[in-house]
Formats: structure tokens, sequence, C-alpha cells
């Protein structure tokens, strides 16, 4: 067997920890894979023994971490503490997330407060716990946002906002540690294949089917058209082992931007949000969620039985 020849420029770094959330699946586990093979010693968030199972490798460990359990947090933290081989925390990827895409009006609360304690507060809360350590490494945050964080589709609004909110405490964040000599770079991914990004559109024709009639009327097609614009885009869009690589190189580049796209569409999205007027982006966004083979929205239950609340 030909062994892959090692690449002279790349250095082993057995002697650091990097901590990874949302490490189950999906690009989490693609940026797990991509940072075990260049030679850190990674803590694979994950929730289960089974996930548990799934991941772990040679220089992958996988720890339990629902980001929204303080427990979890500070046993992590305990275990950094006390590495065996008193390894440094190097990097911290906040990379778990999830999306529950419904219009404004008819996503109930709960769901709302939902993704903002996965997607923003759980970060935040693994960001304090671990922060201690990445100041003493003069380490590195990397947070994964979205081309959500800053061009928000209609239908995406609670996971936007969530990814919004993780842009603003990235910025100020950077602001505040920088004098420490702790870096912190937002990653924005646009469409990549992984198995969040396809249930969320089964996830939206589920909360179609319980709108009542009204909502039916006023949100239906719009729904039916960004769902199945989203599901032919993912047909294309970025794998996911692509973006861990790329994010795996971010996060472990000498001399990082602030931010960094990832994906054609986000590359093409974000610059137009900042710059061009927001009614000029409305018609684009509505042009590109446009399908021509749209799939069916359920058939709602009766008005009588009441919408989401």
């Amino acid at each position: 067997m030909t062994r892959p020849r090692k690449d002279p420029r790349r250095k082993p770094h057995k002697n650091e920890l990097v901590v990874v959330s949302g490490a189950s699946s999906g690009i989490g586990a693609a940026t797990v894979q991509a940072l075990a093979a260049m030679g850190y010693h990674v803590l694979a968030g994950v929730r289960t023994d089974s996930e548990a199972d799934a991941v772990r490798a040679d220089g992958i460990e996988p720890v339990t971490l629902d980001i929204t359990v303080p427990e979890h947090i500070e046993a992590l933290a305990r275990r950094i503490a006390d590495d065996p081989e008193r390894r440094a925390l190097r990097v911290l990827v906040n990379n778990a997330a999830i999306e529950i895409n419904a219009p404004v009006e008819v996503l109930p609360l709960s769901l709302w407060r939902e993704q903002f304690e996965v997607n923003l507060f759980g970060h935040i809360a693994v960001i304090q716990g671990l922060l201690p350590f990445l100041r003493r490494s003069r380490g590195r945050i990397v947070n994964i946002s979205s081309v959500g964080g800053v061009a928000a589709l209609p239908v995406f609004g609670a996971y936007a906002g969530t990814k919004f909110a993780l842009e603003a405490a990235s910025d100020s964040l950077r602001r505040e540690v920088a004098s420490h000599g702790v870096q912190v770079v937002v990653v924005q991914p646009g469409g990549v294949r992984t198995e969040m990004a396809a249930r969320s559109g089964d996830i939206s024709l589920e909360l179609a089917a319980g709108m009542n009639a009204e909502h039916q009327r006023l949100y239906g097609d719009l729904i039916n058209a960004t769902v199945s614009s989203n599901t032919a885009f993912l047909e294309r869009a970025l794998p996911a082992a692509t973006a861990g690589a790329r994010i795996a190189r971010v996060a472990t580049t000498s001399r990082p931007r602030t931010r960094y796209t990832l994906g054609t569409d986000a590359a093409f999205i974000i610059p137009l949000a900042r710059f061009l007027p927001d009614r000029l982006m409305d018609g684009i966004l509505a042009m590109s969620h446009r399908s021509r083979n749209p799939k069916p929205v359920p058939t709602p239950v009766p008005e009588s039985a009441g919408s989401p609340s």
C-alpha cells in the first residue's frame, strides 16, 4: 500500500487541543476529520453515545456536549484543564446549530427561542467557559455563521436572526479580546449538503401543514417555492467534506481574515446584501427563489384547529 506523501509545510500539532461543537455530522464532522488529519487532538462535541461511537477515531475524542446544558460545558472545561498531557487549547470551532424555517407570523415562539438557545446563547456559554484557556494559549475562536447572517431570506427569519446576532457578537468579541492575543474569525457558509439542510425543507412543510386556512392562503405558495428552490440548490451545493476542509484551514492559518465565505452563493450574495439598496436586494432574492417544479404543501388542517402560536 502506498502511504500518502507528507506535506513538508505541515507541522505536527500533537500537543494542542481543538474543540468542535456539533461534530456528529455534516460540516462539524468534516471539520473534525480535517483537523485530526492535521495532527490536532480534537474534542468532538456530540450528544449521544451512538454519535460518539460514529466519530471516534485516531485523534478524535468524542465528548458529550449539548451546548444548552451548563453541566456539559463545565465538564468540557474540566477535561481541558485536566488534560493528562497538559495540551493547550488552540482553537474553538462553534458549529452546533438547528434550523427551523417558517414565516415570522406562524413560527411558534417556542421554536424561535429554541433556535436562539442553540445558535446563539449556547455558543456564548461555550465561549465564556473556554475563553480563559484560549487566552492562555493565544488561541482562536471560529464562529460558523451563514449567508443568512447577512441576507435574510423569506421564511428564514428565526434562523437568520440567530446568525445576524452571532455576527454582531463575534464583532464585539473580536474587539474585546484582540489585545489578549485571542483571534475571532467568522465563517459564512452558503448552501452546503448536510443532513440539517436536507431536513429543514421537510420541517417547513410539516409546519405548513399545521397552518390555518388564512395562513395557508397568505404563505402557502411562498413556503412551497422557497422549499423547492432550496432543495434543488442543495443538489449542486458545496459538499460537507469540502466545507470542513476549508474551515480547518481557516482555523489554523497563521494570519486569518476576520471573515470567510464558503461557496459561490455566499460569495455572490453577501457583497450584494452589503452594498445594494434593500428594495433591489428584495427583488434579486425573490427571483432566485422562484421554483419551476414546486413541492406540494401538505393539505392544511381546518381553520377551526387554529395555527401554531
